[in-house]
């Protein structure tokens, strides 16, 4: 079978392996779209968050079709629809073992979630980035249609919160420098856009919301300066999200905010404990989430989607594709 592996510090090939076998609580599944996700870049350029070791395939991004049964296996078929989680207890699923960039690959029943019918493969491998994003809105205290809602940053993330947000009803402002994306934000339910680098940003939201502010404010850019200016941008007792990561830098911020307009502020990583949710979200709202795509690849070609996921910022997510059959 074709596999992409990440070989060493910034070396990606598609190989030749065998077909894995599956022990008794396992499923063998046939890919059928994967993203290629930042994390994945940072994990070709030998860094991640818990221990990995080089060669590894990569996709936790991912739909596909179960084409063999364990024995133990008792309610997966062949022939279903699945997608999956990333964080298997201590692992994680395409960085410290293997992952879906692959014809062929293994995981246990327990790990999955069957994909609604009317959900195609592509929305399938975006619930995992949609997840992150939909998780926001929960932690939000449930972002809903009384909202005004501002998003700073539309990387594929800060989308999946314009998606959940406008998919939920409320009214959603996007701050995005990038016109394409900025264009996508709006395709994919933003009622408008702003550039956070024109010096009358502030003005700009305050015009937008009759002066009062967004009543949720996320921060999806993970640039410490828009953290800073979330503080001003929110109205009196509203939500903040921080979901954009940066370890380490920091920015001066008017952190008396946080008292004289009684705000609320919690960080979120990841999507514990929501993928149930999120799909049953996907599956009854309608949101579509195919315009994310910018580009496909064939999974035979994948180390030309890698680079064109390192060499084209206009990228928002790149996905393989393998039509493979036992």
């Amino acid at each position: 079978m074709k596999a992409l592996q990440f070989v060493g510090d910034n070396r990606a090939a598609v190989s030749e392996l065998d077909i894995p076998d599956i022990a008794d609580d396992e499923v063998l599944l046939a890919s059928r779209r994967i993203g290629i996700c930042h994390s994945d870049i940072e994990l070709l350029a030998g860094r991640y968050i818990i221990p990995f070791r080089f060669p590894v395939i990569p996709g936790h991004e991912w739909s596909a079709e179960v084409v063999r049964t364990g024995r133990a296996v008792k309610h997966l078929g062949v022939g279903a629809r699945v997608v999956g989680e990333c964080v298997i207890g201590t692992d994680h699923f395409g960085f410290s073992i293997s992952g879906a960039a692959a014809e062929f690959f293994v995981a246990k029943e327990s790990w999955l979630h069957e994909l609604p019918d009317n959900l195609s493969w592509t929305q399938g491998a975006l619930v995992e980035p949609f997840s992150c994003g939909y998780y926001a809105t929960v932690r939000a205290d449930d972002v809903d249609a009384s909202d005004t809602v501002l998003v700073l940053g539309a990387g594929p993330i800060g989308l999946g919160i314009v998606a959940a947000a406008a998919g939920k009803g409320a009214r959603v402002l996007v701050a995005e420098p990038s016109r394409p994306r900025a264009a996508l934000a709006i395709a994919i339910g933003a009622d408008a856009t702003l550039d956070p680098v024109d010096p009358g940003f502030l003005e700009e939201v305050a015009a937008l919301t009759g002066g009062a502010g967004a009543s949720v404010v996320f921060e999806a850019s993970g640039r410490p300066e828009a953290m800073a200016i979330a503080l001003e941008a929110a109205a009196f007792r509203a939500r903040l999200v921080y979901v954009g990561i940066d370890v380490g830098s920091s920015a001066p911020a008017k952190l008396g905010l946080f008292q004289s307009k009684e705000l609320q502020a919690r960080g979120i990583i990841g999507s514990p404990g929501v993928w149930p949710r999120t799909l049953r979200f996907l599956a009854r709202s309608g949101v579509d989430l195919a315009p994310l795509v910018t580009s496909t690849y064939p999974l035979a070609k994948a180390d030309d989607a890698v680079a064109a996921v390192l060499g084209d910022k206009s990228q928002v997510k790149v996905h393989l594709t393998s039509s493979a059959t036992l």
